[in-house]
């Protein structure tokens, strides 16, 4: 019976060994001849479960052999597969290889979006002149809002047409339409002299078009102290136009009405595209529209308990979309808010501030 069992192991031998040689090309294939000759059901597992069936004194020898065989086909098997892994990975580099000199690809940096940058870039001028930038909350109410700046219930600014109401009982609480609640809130923590600029979002219940936004952002400046005057105001103002748009910029101001205001103003600059000569961005008039101001109004101060006998004192709003698209050829305000890359882009390159851009 062993020489029986013994004859069976060599023969195994020289088949799983032929069949080695021969019949593996992958790893496939491999995996049946392990399968066929040292898996779970393969011949030498076979041989081992009918060792109960031999003589007591033959199963030694061929457990012993049937062992021996069953380490010399594993090496072979882990050799073979080894030899087929580092074929097949071969194969797989030669056919997925990738050049490892070619420069990467360079990421895309993006860049400040442009309201952030006008207002950046008029906070860093208005810094000189001695003022600084304070923020405040976009939802205000109506005592901030419209009362302290001379604003009285029946006024057409507190319609729902322009503003937006979020709850209207005793508080009218409402969205910010200006930046201008600051004035007041300001005052009332600070004592004269008093100089800030104010920037942030405000909100309009109107129509969008072309011009025209229901959100966007303003800058609002204060300057109270003793003895201010217009001519303190239309410096300021000339200044910071001769800063944005060069030295030769002119401004214009004409009489208009601001309730928080008196007198008040709107103020103009030359066109900076044609210098004041007529084209299609300023409308061919050579002025483009900058924003109103004033000196601040005395019922402003006297509910922030300042004495406008003692303090004056001057404010001016400017829309930061409208100066960038004067300074930048914008045009449409729509833009700024529409996060189209091909337009944010622009505000990228080294060469913008030279060009027009167009939304």
């Amino acid at each position: 019976m062993s020489s029986s069992a013994l004859d069976q192991l060599q023969a195994i031998r020289t088949r799983a060994t032929a069949a080695l040689e021969s019949d593996v090309s992958d790893l496939a294939s491999l995996a049946t001849w392990e399968k066929t000759y040292l898996g779970a059901t393969g011949e030498i597992t076979g041989i081992l479960r009918g060792m109960g069936q031999l003589p007591a004194d033959e199963r030694p020898l061929v457990g012993r052999e049937a062992n021996v065989l069953k380490n010399e086909l594993t090496d072979a098997w882990l050799a073979r597969r080894e030899t087929l892994q580092s074929g097949a990975l071969t194969e797989r580099l030669a056919s997925e290889w990738i050049d490892v000199t070619i420069p990467g690809r360079a990421p895309e940096i993006g860049t400040v979006h442009p309201t952030s940058q006008m207002i950046d870039e008029v906070s860093e001028i208005f810094a000189y002149l001695g003022f600084e930038t304070v923020f405040g909350p976009e939802v205000e109410i109506g005592k901030y809002n419209f009362d302290m700046l001379n604003i009285p219930s029946n006024h057409p600014a507190r319609d729902v047409w322009d503003t937006m109401i979020i709850n209207d009982d005793r508080d009218e609480v409402v969205l910010r339409t200006h930046t201008s609640p600051m004035q007041a809130r300001v005052m009332e923590q600070r004592q004269p002299p008093v100089r800030v600029l104010v920037p942030g979002r405000v909100f309009r219940f109107e129509a969008q078009d072309a011009s025209h936004e229901w959100m966007f952002n303003q800058l609002e400046g204060l300057a109270i102290d003793r003895d201010i005057t217009m001519a303190d105001l239309k410096g300021v103002l000339t200044e910071l136009a001769r800063q944005l748009f060069g030295t030769g910029t002119q401004v214009r101001f004409r009489c208009d009405f601001f309730p928080f205001v008196e007198p008040g103003v709107d103020f103009s600059v030359s066109c900076p595209f044609c210098k004041g000569k007529g084209c299609r961005v300023c409308k061919h008039s050579g002025w483009i529209e900058m924003g109103g101001a004033g000196m601040v109004h005395p019922n402003v101060l006297r509910w922030v308990n300042y004495d406008p006998d003692e303090v004056q004192g001057f404010a001016f709003g400017l829309g930061v979309e409208r100066l960038a698209m004067i300074k930048y050829g914008i045009n449409d305000i729509r833009a700024f808010a529409t996060n189209d890359v091909r337009f944010l882009r622009q505000f990228a390159r080294a060469d913008f501030m030279t060009e027009g851009v167009r939304a």
